[in-house]
């Protein structure tokens, strides 16, 4: 339980660190949209000396195509995540030292979704590349799953949070990690298919897309 220290105990330098969630908030929009400005900036237009008639224009776009496609991927990727930590958030009484760093600590995994979506987009028929781009997603889901689950042992989730809230984050994040491990082990064998099925995961949780209703919550 994290509490203020009372008359009786000397305060410490932790004891008072780390308890604006605003601040917390704050953070998370300023790294979540430079991220997502990081991936389009990756993708550049086709050089006007390559191009002489539409056609050839139309081939260098095509080329184009793994990279809109991570593009795809990683800009739903950030939109889940962003959405996830905000359900915690919004959901969350106070915040003290330890919380506020393990939100660090997941703000930091989504820092590297631009360096691996750029690595699929570059390599996007090598298996190394998926599963760098799929251990990207396990370490932001696990480190989001430690913030809430350190939130409600410490005390800090509010007490008039929704009583269902812990089991919808706690089998929301385990499903759909367990998905994406099913999708990125399909991808061993085609990348481009694991690619696609992670895709089809992604739009399924951002937009609520018939799924059985468990997979959903």
């Amino acid at each position: 339980m994290s509490e203020a220290p009372d008359s009786k105990t000397p305060a410490t330098y932790a004891d008072f660190a780390g308890r604006d969630l605003g601040r917390i908030a704050g953070l998370s929009d300023g790294i979540f949209g430079v991220a997502m400005t990081l991936l389009i900036l990756d993708i550049h237009t086709p050089e006007s000396g390559r191009v002489a008639t539409e056609w050839a224009l139309l081939a260098e776009l095509a080329a184009l195509a793994p990279k809109f496609l991570t593009w795809i991927l990683s800009a739903l990727t950030l939109g889940i995540f962003w959405l996830g930590q905000q359900a915690q958030l919004d959901n969350l009484a106070k915040s003290d030292r330890n919380l506020s760093w393990l939100h660090y600590l997941f703000l930091g995994t989504v820092t590297l979704v631009p360096f691996s979506t750029r690595l699929l987009s570059e390599f996007f028929d090598y298996r190394v590349a998926l599963i760098v781009y799929w251990a990207n997603i396990l370490a932001c889901g696990a480190s989001l799953f430690l913030c809430w689950r350190y939130a409600e042992r410490a005390g800090l989730v509010r007490p008039d949070a929704p009583p269902a809230l812990d089991a919808a984050v706690r089998r929301r994040i385990f499903i759909a990690q367990a998905l994406y491990f099913v999708a990125a082990t399909i991808g061993l064998a085609k990348p481009v298919v694991g690619i696609v099925l992670i895709i089809a995961l992604q739009l399924t949780y951002a937009f609520s897309l018939p799924l059985p209703r468990r997979w959903r919550h």
